[in-house]
């Protein structure tokens, strides 16, 4: 898939680092309304990525027009992204060992770890995906999975990045994962996985919500680590595909997201059952 990459500049008199910092926040927040799926900070600028399918310049422009903090003004330009390995530094040096609830542990191939009695091991090649287990939303939707019951059941992973929730889900028990992803590396990455950690009932597949028009039958559990602009355009989709009494977990989208995905839920039929903080970020999960 291509991205695109755009550059914003705050403009303001006696800028502090703090109001900055504030600024910053705003414009990432209000980027996820036109598309944009992560950012990072260098120095004095904000770098926001987005699927040049998912950018909507018109409400991008017409959100920073009326930017909400006031003396500041926002501009930015936009290109064409580098088509390039985001995972460059995790695959040249890998990551070390993630520990999640004390019952999960997750690592690549470059590290060792002490296999601990009862705890579920998890190793992941990284290879032009997200999903290594080291951002805080992960480690949340592994957390939802230990805790419950997913013995015999069927799954459902929508945009499985590098596998790690198929493949966690199957360890503890699922009879059947199927897995999607829109970006054939991710598709190719999770089958790499998958083999990596012997896991043989993962079916992957590639698209987006369309895939789920092709498979047949429901699911116990859907799961989607995704972010917040395709979780609101999804959620119908993913829930006509959950059996009865079934559960739907998401992540992938900050506090001020949570409103407008439980008003979606709401008109969806489905019911809150959990809500996990990590920082700015949050995992819902709801029942059928």
């Amino acid at each position: 898939m291509k991205y695109l990459t755009a550059t914003f500049h705050l403009h303001a008199d006696n800028l502090s680092a703090d109001m900055a910092d504030t600024a910053f926040d705003l414009v990432a927040y209000l980027g996820g309304e036109a598309g944009f799926e992560t950012f990072e900070r260098e120095g004095d600028v904000l770098k926001g990525y987005v699927q040049e399918e998912m950018f909507d310049k018109d409400i991008l422009s017409t959100l920073l027009s009326d930017f909400p903090l006031p003396g500041v003004t926002v501009d930015y330009s936009i290109e064409q992204s580098e088509y390039k390995d985001w995972n460059e530094e995790w695959e040249s040096v890998g990551f070390k060992p993630i520990e999640v609830s004390g019952r999960c542990i997750i690592h690549d191939t470059k590290h060792t770890v002490e296999h601990k009695e009862g705890m579920i091991d998890v190793v992941i090649d990284a290879h032009m995906a997200f999903g290594t287990g080291t951002h805080v939303t992960t480690q949340m939707m592994v957390a939802q999975l230990l805790d419950d019951d997913l013995q015999g059941k069927r799954v459902l992973d929508c945009g499985c990045g590098t596998g790690i929730l198929s493949i966690v889900a199957s360890k503890l028990g699922a009879e059947e994962v199927v897995a999607y992803d829109i970006d054939e590396w991710s598709v190719e990455n999770t089958r790499h996985n998958a083999l990596l950690n012997q896991v043989t009932n993962i079916e992957v597949l590639c698209g987006a919500r369309n895939v789920l028009t092709h498979i047949s039958g429901v699911f116990d559990h859907v799961m989607a680590n995704i972010n917040r602009n395709i979780l609101l355009k999804d959620m119908g989709a993913m829930r006509e595909v959950m059996a009865a009494y079934g559960r739907l977990t998401i992540s992938g989208f900050y506090e001020d997201d949570t409103p407008a995905l439980l008003e979606e839920a709401k008109r969806l039929g489905l019911t809150l059952q959990s809500k996990t903080s990590m920082g700015d970020w949050v995992s819902l999960s709801f029942t059928s």
